[in-house]
């Protein structure tokens, strides 16, 4: 059975990644996010790592080390994640780990993509955006309205 983990920092990426759902079906899903309270959500485990953004070097630095800690011990198959911080991370440390990797940016970056999304093209495995004049020759990819 492939094991996924699916990443996604609180609110609308959460929100999102959550309308993936149908598309983990038959898989072995694993949860990672920001908020403990989305365990309730969910079926199977949840793991929580600390929120964090570039504001905040520290938290994010811990952020990282924690999600590299998660990805060590559960050894997915897939990672996909609809960002920020925790998914740019588990993208990175997916990819060095020999996970397929999966980015969805985040449909609200309407005009330009997230600065995560910017930054994960040349570690995930598949780019997305959910809009089609953002998509590019050399990534992101368009490849429909997901979400």
């Amino acid at each position: 059975m492939t094991r996924v983990l699916a990443v996604a920092s609180g609110g609308g990426h959460w929100v999102q990644l959550l309308r993936l759902r149908p598309a983990f079906e038959g898989a072995q899903v694993t949860w990672l996010t920001t908020e403990a309270e989305y365990a309730r959500e969910v079926e199977g485990p949840l793991h929580v790592v600390r929120d964090a953004n570039l504001w905040n070097k520290t938290a994010l630095l811990l952020m990282f080390l924690q999600v590299a800690w998660r990805m060590v011990l559960l050894r997915p198959d897939v990672v996909i994640t609809t960002g920020a911080a925790p998914g740019f991370a588990a993208v990175v440390f997916g990819r060095l780990l020999g996970a397929r990797t999966i980015w969805v940016d985040s449909i609200a970056n309407s005009e330009t993509l997230s600065t995560s999304g910017i930054k994960v093209g040349r570690w995930a495995h598949v780019w997305l955006t959910q809009w089609e004049h953002l998509a590019k020759p050399d990534g992101p990819q368009y490849w429909g309205a997901v979400l």
